[in-house]
């Protein structure tokens, strides 16, 4: 748009946001043209533009916003996208709100907030912020109101600074207890007064007899100089430095040191006092006790020797920060790779999706072709293995969403050892030992069963497909000793162990198994990943996990996991077979920004008898939902293009009443509806590529999950 003459009222807009104005769409809004404006609206923004505070102006009955450059900072990552938005859509997570205020500032009303606590997702997140809000009508080329001007200052940091100072005199009152519970104890050597411009000092009895003053001198005073004549010479320039720190930056003085007895020995104190200040900020007062920390003193210098002559302390110090130094660099292995394995994940998983469900659906519509059937079955076991591959790069980079329940170690075992023995083939005996009463365990399921096959196969490998695997469960408390530098704490645990009897592995393959895509296996028959995996996975749930292994002798893998007091949760559900999947007939919402992850999706929910309306990004899924559409669960995926993201519409799906269910699909979650890549209670989330049968259960579990709260 053409730079606007005066004739529009527009050309005394300067700024950045003068700039995006101009050239904004306004035609596609119902304002339209900014040369049809009328001139109150005019002029209300060249009030807003002018102002340095943030200002923006809900214009007509939407509330089209028109804000300034104050106001586009505090809108964080909303801003551009708020512009000519209205605000409801703007803002959706206090849409209410923000309609209270349209209808009454369009009534004539005006409102007024002092600190208004508010959730607001600026940058995609919810994060509690606090505001004066200042809500006045702005009327119209007949005088009647047409818009609502709103002053918006954020006052978070005010607020929390409020906290802080609470905070800080709660402590201050507590310190003060713990003085006067000194000064009533006998260590108390006496109470001074430092008169700073005048340079005395004096004090009580105590302190006089302390520091050989006669009455006539305390009664006096004595120049600091003289005070801390009996200081010993080694302690004076620490002294006058913690006084002159305590006096330059007005803080708290605390000073141990020691100080000459009549008899010529030294005897321990500890002064603590604060510098009083005039009101032009001049040091004035410098009030402070003395007290008797001798005893302490005595035995921490004991102690201090003892601890110098056990040499060993000092080994085993030496030894946890070397094994902490590799654990970091492991760390940042992982860090790497990880960050560029979610780069990719997402994408990969929508591939996965799109070839796994026309594979299914082709299934489906040539069920009496044996060739098609035999082609599809080869093609989903490729795209299995796909799937496991990019689950086990997100498991060992730490970056795979976790579901964890409550359970104890037979539950796990008794839904897996069938699987496990036919992975095992024949010539292998499995041999369990599980606790008659095992503690829980609080982890993923499916998480924690893959990490379990994963060893067992890694175990059949190095056996050569015969020997004896024996996996056995344990109660155990670790104790500080040994959790030092393996990033757990101690306490109880529930133990793991996954041994076997094969050809074992030297010592340099032992400290490097645990790595990312090391492998002792030809090219072609493994990744690297599978250990990588188990070890990530259990770091994931707090856990530390161990290979003890020698040639000859066999392998044993060890996982610790955290002890759980919650009681045990009901077995999952497993995913039901193709033949017999669940129906329904409510209405999805589909939003998904990959168009054959779309179409693919929509086919599969229409084939289970679901009514269904796309959207292709969470702006236009919202727009549908302002508009009027009604839907009994939302399924999304989660990172998508736009300013309203996945969570925008879950968090606004739930101020719902009743409540509308979401359920999420993903590759890779980003951390947008996670927290240390755990889901939080109530969110659902189908990991791409999924199946029709786990599509069709999750959708009857979410929307059961609804109906029965």
């Amino acid at each position: 748009m053409p730079f606007l003459s005066d004739d529009h009222g527009c050309a005394g807009w300067r700024g950045e946001m003068a700039e995006r104005i101009r050239a904004f769409d306004w035609p596609s809004t119902a304002l339209g043209p900014v040369e049809q404006w009328p001139q109150a609206l005019r002029s209300a923004v060249q009030f807003v533009l002018g102002s340095p505070l943030p200002l923006v102006m809900l214009w007509g009955r939407a509330g089209y916003m028109i804000y300034n450059d104050a106001y586009a900072v505090f809108a964080g990552g909303r801003h551009p996208y708020l512009l000519g938005s209205p605000v409801e859509l703007g803002w959706p997570e206090v849409a209410d709100f923000n309609r209270h205020v349209v209808d009454t500032c369009l009534a004539g009303g005006t409102l007024t907030f002092s600190s208004k606590e508010l959730v607001l997702l600026r940058d995609g997140r919810p994060e509690d912020v606090w505001m004066d809000l200042y809500y006045s009508p702005v009327a119209g080329d007949d005088g009647a109101p047409a818009g609502v001007m709103a002053v918006v200052v954020e006052t978070t940091e005010l607020v929390l600074s409020e906290r802080r100072r609470d905070a800080a005199e709660a402590g201050f009152r507590r310190t003060n207890e713990r003085l006067q519970l000194a000064l009533n104890s006998g260590a108390l050597l006496g109470s001074f007064v430092w008169d700073i411009p005048a340079n005395l000092v004096s004090g009580d009895e105590r302190f006089a007899r302390t520091f050989s003053f006669s009455d006539q001198e305390l009664q006096d005073g004595q120049p600091i100089e003289v005070a801390t004549r009996i200081v010993h010479p080694d302690d004076l320039e620490y002294l006058n430095d913690k006084i002159a720190q305590s006096v330059a930056h007005k803080t708290a003085y605390s000073a141990e040191y020691r100080i000459r007895r009549p008899g010529g020995d030294f005897l321990w104190v500890l002064a603590s006092g604060r510098c009083e200040f005039d009101a032009q900020g001049a040091p004035l007062r410098f009030p402070g006790v003395l007290i008797d920390i001798h005893e302490r003193k005595i035995a921490e210098d004991a102690l201090l020797a003892l601890s110098r002559d056990l040499e060993q302390r000092v080994k085993d110090e030496v030894q946890a920060r070397s094994l902490m130094a590799e654990q970091l660099r492991q760390s940042q292995k992982l860090e790497a790779i990880g960050a560029l394995t979610g780069g990719v994940a997402h994408d990969f998983n929508n591939l996965l999706q799109v070839v796994a469900s026309n594979l299914h659906l082709l299934a489906r519509q040539e069920r009496d072709n044996s060739q098609i059937q035999a082609r599809v079955t080869s093609a989903l076991a490729a795209v299995e293995r796909g799937a496991r591959l990019s689950a086990q790069l997100l498991a060992f980079a730490r970056r795979q969403p976790l579901s964890p329940a409550v359970y104890d170690v037979g539950t796990i075992y008794g839904g897996l050892g069938e699987l496990l023995q036919r992975a095992l083939g024949e010539a292998i005996s499995l041999d369990v030992q599980l606790p008659g009463a095992p503690w829980n365990l609080r982890v993923d399921r499916n998480q924690l069963e893959n990490a379990i096959l994963n060893l067992a196969i890694n175990a059949r490998d190095a056996m050569a497909g015969e020997g004896t695997l024996r996996i056995t469960g344990a109660n155990r408390h670790l104790d500080a000793e040994f959790c030092a530098g393996k990033g757990i704490e101690p306490g109880d645990y529930v133990l793991l162990a996954i041994a076997d009897s094969g050809r074992g592995m030297p010592p340099e393959v032992v400290r490097r198994a645990f790595e990312p895509f090391f492998t002792t296996k030809p090219d072609g028959q493994g990744t690297g990943l599978g250990l990588s995996m188990v070890f990530g996975f259990v770091q994931q749930s707090g856990g530390y996990a161990t290979i003890d292994s020698q040639l000859g002798l066999g392998t044993t893998v060890q996982l610790f996991f955290p002890r759980c007091r919650d009681a045990a949760d009901a077995s999952a559900a497993r995913e039901v077979e193709a033949d017999n999947m669940p129906r329904g007939h409510e209405r999805v919402l589909l939003v998904e920004d990959d168009p054959g992850v779309r179409s693919t999706a929509i086919e599969l929910l229409e084939s289970l008898g679901y009514q269904v309306q796309a959207a292709g990004n969470g702006d236009e899924a919202m727009a549908q939902l302002r508009a009027g559409l009604q839907v009994d669960l939302i399924f999304s995926d989660v990172v998508m293009p736009g300013r309203i993201k996945s969570a925008d519409l879950a968090f606004w799906a739930q101020q719902r009443t009743p409540p509308v269910p979401v359920l999420f699909a993903s590759g890779y979650t980003r951390e947008l509806i996670t927290r240390n890549h755990e889901l939080q209670a109530g969110t659902h989330l189908l990991n791409k590529p999924y199946t029709p049968p786990a599509l069709a259960s999750m959708l009857r579990r979410v929307l059961a999950s609804v109906e029965g709260g």
